[in-house]
């Protein structure tokens, strides 16, 4: 099977959500049954599983960088994908090869059609159980060290949380997803909580009320041991900037933040340059998840290589900042897509860009919270303009301007995403910045239409 078969085949599959119905929805017994054929690929590799609705994925990629900077051979399992369905799936930093993916994709899918036909399995896995169970497989093959593996979405259900983590981390929680869910934090923080094990370790930080309730309780519960990641966190006050500066590498005059760090008995400055002080927390989830492993035995994680591997992250369309293309303004890209994400993007902005002008570019999913994400957003905006990434799942540019009509914001549209590109382009004045965010579908599309780094 070619590679352009295999990801056709995947995609005939639906996206992530895709099926998720009151008849065919989240179930651990199905991934169960599959990796069992498979001779469970997911107990041959240690793992770290991260669940949240926001940050997972910056965790995820600083403690990545992280356990290579020690060097561990390491596996990095997150999603979406913004251009290549082979981020998905990496191995010290390296994406999974074409023909690696196509092989091992004819694999898991000949197992799960004899699987269906013995009716061991009552329908073919979903998109997201064949890229878990190929990543698990692809792991397991590998022989990597140690495995960081994003949770989908959710916790207690995901097809990932058939593993058995050395640590489990949780990140900040918010309203997202409400449809599988739940309606309340509360709801979605007992769906998040599932990955913690009876007797296991859990690495998070303090975060809203309801949400510390119940990560709190079922710690007690299940007698989990819990470390606190606040310790990692440099005092910010609202409003200020102390920690962002521009970087000192003649070669990269970006910028970067810059805090001091006490870990492991050494002290040192931990530079990161995903920016937005919501990443401060996330870079000390890592940090905190780290210093566990190296109590657990794992060698080689010391305060250098903590140091080394979190300067060394990059996790592109988060806070990404494009800037010095000819006939081009200042761009940055963010995957913001709930109103969590919406209030860090805005901090950030304001922290950054106070006194420039900004053209907001924006799509989102149908199913996501618009009214409330265009209401934090747009107030900065001189102008917007609405667009419509290629997902069927997309909302159209009159359902935006629909959503936004209580920012009382004039809104263009326009359907294509790269005219809606230029037309930020052309409408930009000295000193603007083009902002497009809203959903990781709009970002990719955008990264392929401007040839970014990803």
């Amino acid at each position: 099977m070619s590679y352009e078969t295999a990801v056709a085949r995947m995609f005939a599959l639906g996206h992530e959500l895709a099926g998720l119905t009151p008849s065919h929805k989240f179930d651990l017994a199905h991934m169960r049954v599959l990796l069992q054929a498979m001779d469970h690929p997911e107990r041959r590799f240690p793992s770290v599983l991260i669940a949240g609705t926001n940050g997972k994925g910056s965790t995820a990629a600083t403690l990545a960088s992280i356990l290579r900077a020690s060097g561990l051979k390491t596996g990095l399992y997150t999603s979406p994908h913004l251009v290549r369905i082979n981020e998905r799936i990496r191995v010290n930093g390296k994406e999974i090869r074409d023909d690696e993916f196509a092989s091992l994709h004819g694999e898991v899918d000949r197992v799960a059609e004899r699987l269906e036909e013995r009716a061991e399995l009552p329908w073919h896995p979903s998109f997201f159980e064949m890229m878990t169970a190929i990543a698990f497989e692809y792991f397991a093959r590998e022989k990597v060290d140690l495995a960081v593996l994003e949770v989908g979405m959710g916790g207690r259900l995901d097809a990932t949380n058939v593993v058995e983590p050395r640590v489990s981390v949780i990140t900040d929680i918010s309203l997202d997803h409400q449809k599988f869910l739940g309606n309340t934090v509360g709801e979605i923080a007992r769906e998040k909580v599932g990955i913690i094990r009876p007797g296991g370790v859990v690495v998070t930080l303090p975060q809203q009320p309801e949400a510390n309730d119940v990560i709190g309780n079922t710690i007690l519960e299940l007698g989990a041991r819990a470390v606190n990641a606040v310790s990692y966190v440099p005092p910010v006050s609202p409003g200020s900037s102390k920690y962002l500066v521009l970087s000192t590498e003649p070669s990269n005059p970006q910028w970067i933040y810059r805090y001091p760090l006490a870990v492991l008995g050494e002290q040192f400055l931990v530079e990161t340059s995903l920016l937005g002080r919501h990443q401060l927390r996330n870079v000390a989830l890592a940090i905190a998840a780290a210093a566990e492993l190296s109590e657990q035995g794992f060698g080689g994680i010391t305060a250098k290589s903590i140091e080394s591997g979190i300067r060394e992250t990059r996790w592109p369309g988060r806070l990404q900042v494009i800037a010095g293309r000819p006939g081009w303004p200042e761009m940055v890209l963010d995957v913001a897509h709930n109103p969590a994400g919406a209030w860090a993007l805005r901090s950030a902005l304001s922290e950054r860009y106070e006194d420039r002008p900004l053209i907001f570019v924006f799509g989102a999913m149908r199913d996501k919270a618009i009214s409330e994400m265009t209401e934090i957003l747009f107030p900065l905006a001189d102008r917007v303009i609405a667009t419509r990434p290629e997902n069927p799942r997309a909302a159209s540019t009159e359902e935006i301007r629909q959503a936004a009509a209580r920012t009382g914001v004039e809104i263009e549209a326009e359907d294509n995403v790269g005219r809606a590109l230029e037309r930020a382009r052309v409408l930009a004045s000295a000193g603007a910045v083009v902002v497009v965010t809203g959903s990781i579908y709009l970002v990719g599309e955008v990264i392929r239409t401007v040839g970014a780094e990803v």
